[in-house]
């Protein structure tokens, strides 16, 4: 048996503009962050012919056509596993739809899986393309790069986005204290609405395609805020990176009229009347998990579970997607 894992990530900046859309004209910049909650996909060689697989559905089909997981089916395609034997399992910490790139996340796991299962050995930037290759070509998703590349890496990192499609990884600069001082001061809470990121991203997507102005000029703006972000980082002021979080927030919001809703508004202004100096919701919008970066973590936690939110806790990974049993 073969067990691989790749850990969700959050974005600190520059979200956005990792869509091909938008970097193969302009180029993107972002930062994203891996953290210790995990998609966990296992492949082992079962005694039967055939492709079992058990996920929030069970499929058993003989024949890689017939398989109804769009991303297993073209991953196994892609490998050429034509009569393939085969049992895949997946299981995750944090249910998708909340905005923590958790089908980046699968599909690198479940490509290391079935390289290690196969003893062909992989490197992250390879292991990072071949899935933007099943999500973005194969599958025509409205998604960007950096869910793939920052599982497939790990750590605190920096992706620029060339025109050429091709990507630079970087770790950001971070003294020891400013790394403490995000781990323990960037708090995730959950809020409750789970959403697909197609809708808002197609949206995106087709507006940046047409050269829209209005969505130029935010995602313009974005990644000079994810720029300011690594500036401020870098210089060890994470309290002015809090800032650039709700200034990119509110220029988030104006993409699109989903980005946000009454009720996660108020939230929001919650969590800044209590402890929070910005934050913002983590993905594509619509839903999942609002982040904060505090400068009075108690006080916001207060706030946020008398108003009945979760928080997940969390800490850095730097390992990314790896196999872990084998």
């Amino acid at each position: 048996m073969i067990i691989a894992r790749s850990p969700l990530r959050i974005t600190l900046g520059g979200g956005g503009t990792d869509l091909p859309s938008y970097y193969r004209e302009h180029e993107g910049f972002l930062i994203a962050v891996a953290i210790d909650k995990y998609v966990y996909v296992t492949v082992m060689r079962p005694f039967k012919p055939g492709i079992y697989l058990k996920y929030s559905q069970i499929e058993h089909v003989d024949r890689v056509e017939d398989v109804r997981h769009p991303i297993v089916r073209e991953a196994v395609q892609m490998l050429g596993l034509r009569t393939p034997q085969v049992e895949i399992t997946t299981l995750a910490d944090i249910p998708a739809g909340t905005g923590l790139g958790s089908s980046g996340s699968f599909t690198t796991a479940l490509l290391k899986a079935l390289y290690a299962h196969r003893r062909r050995l992989i490197h992250p930037s390879e292991l990072a393309e071949l899935a933007c290759h099943i999500e973005i070509d194969r599958l025509r998703e409205p998604i960007g790069k950096q869910d793939q590349y920052i599982a497939a890496y790990g750590g605190v990192t920096c992706f620029t986005f060339n025109k050429d499609d091709s990507v630079e990884a970087k770790p950001l600069a971070l003294s020891m204290d400013t790394l403490f001082d995000l781990e323990d001061n960037l708090l995730l809470f959950f809020s409750g609405f789970a959403r697909s990121a197609g809708s808002i991203l197609k949206d995106q997507n087709d507006r940046t395609v047409k050269s829209d102005a209005e969505m130029l000029k935010n995602l313009h703006y974005v990644k000079e805020l994810g720029l300011k972000s690594k500036e401020a980082l870098e210089a060890g002021k994470p309290a002015l990176f809090g800032e650039l979080m709700h200034e990119h927030w509110e220029h988030k919001k104006r993409r699109s009229a989903g980005m946000s809703n009454p009720q996660i508004d108020e939230w929001y202004e919650l969590g800044r009347k209590n402890g929070a100096i910005g934050g913002k919701l983590v993905g594509a919008g619509g839903g999942g998990f609002l982040m904060f970066y505090a400068s009075d973590r108690n006080k916001l936690r207060h706030a946020m579970a008398n108003a009945g939110l979760e928080e997940v806790r969390f800490r850095f990974d730097f390992e990314g997607t790896k196999i872990v049993l084998s």
